[in-house]
């Protein structure tokens, strides 16, 4: 569905993009990663043909991105582009405009829409008046009207309470249902392990890791992890590396990988004489892989010769 192949774009000095190259199928649900800066907004722009590429191509459904392919696309971005004194009818009636729609399939797209995201009866409410979700699942309804086979959504769920958010993860696997292609960006790392098939993790315009959750786990060679408190970290330290348990720190947090699970009296055996005070056993978690890839430089990562799996150094 979507085919980027060795995207660049420099600004200045600055390169945003280099050989970006990701491929996309039909119907699945793609994270894609990495930090703020990381070229996940430019390849947005460049996919719906608002910005010019340096140099590689991005094909939308086997079609080079052009004027054309923009009735493919549907975009719900993360600032929000409604317009608030218009009803919600009004804002769909608009957007449906735009892209070409009239008459009576204008009316159908824009009424079925408002059904799908939950909003048929807030039809005559002012944007304005919804709450931050309701909002959300407008924009969302907006990205759908013109039946795209794309939909590209950008944070679209940052700022919302934890039932809004279901809400929105609701409506995106009701998405896939139907058959539509979903580029997801996100911060939430527990949003893309829960709702994506394959996660590319960017970082200075270049994608460093890509695979399904259980193949990117694959990548850290650790059964599980265990988290420990200790006011004697120097000595914790000191046995886990007698052990053959590789150190981490997420943030403030002393961790462990361990090549193997183990039972928690076996790890507190392992620990004995060292006073704890606690100690936690957690799975390898698309939060610990990111970590590893973005801010460790794939340092200490497994070498996984798998076809689906991408890892660059």
């Amino acid at each position: 569905m979507l085919q980027i192949d060795n995207l660049t774009k420099q600004y200045g000095q600055r390169q945003v993009l280099q050989g970006l190259s990701l491929h996309i199928r039909p119907g699945e649900i793609y994270g894609l990663l990495g930090p703020n800066g990381a070229g996940k907004t430019t390849t947005i722009n460049i996919l719906c043909n608002l910005l010019r590429a340096d140099s590689g191509t991005i094909r939308v459904s086997g079609h080079l991105v052009s004027e054309a392919t923009k009735p493919l696309i549907g975009v719900a971005p993360q600032e929000s582009l409604l317009y608030k004194s218009l009803t919600c009818e009004e804002n769909l009636k608009f957007f449906a405009q735009i892209y070409g729609l009239s008459g009576k399939m204008r009316s159908q797209r824009v009424q079925h829409c408002l059904a799908a995201v939950g909003l048929a009866d807030r039809a005559k409410s002012p944007a304005e008046t919804l709450s931050g979700g309701m909002q959300r699942r407008l924009s969302m309804a907006i990205a759908l009207v013109h039946q795209p086979k794309l939909v590209v959504l950008d944070e679209p769920t940052t700022g919302l309470d934890i039932e809004a958010r279901y809400e929105i993860w609701d409506l995106i696997r009701q998405l896939q249902t139907q058959g539509i292609t979903v580029l997801l960006t996100t911060h939430l790392l527990d949003e893309a392990e829960r709702l994506c098939q394959r996660i590319g993790i960017l970082k200075q315009g270049r994608l460093l890791a890509e695979g399904s959750l259980s193949e990117l786990r694959q990548l850290i060679p650790a059964q599980e992890i265990v988290l420990v408190q200790t006011p004697e970290e120097e000595l914790a330290i000191a046995r886990a590396a007698q052990l053959g348990f590789t150190k981490r720190r997420y943030g403030r947090d002393l961790a462990f990988w361990l090549p193997q699970a183990l039972e928690l009296k076996e790890i507190l055996a392992h620990f004995d004489g060292i006073p704890l005070d606690s100690i936690a056993r957690q799975p390898v978690r698309l939060e610990h892989i990111y970590v590893e890839v973005t801010q460790n430089q794939g340092q200490g990562l497994a070498e996984v010769p798998q076809p689906n799996l991408l890892i660059q150094a």
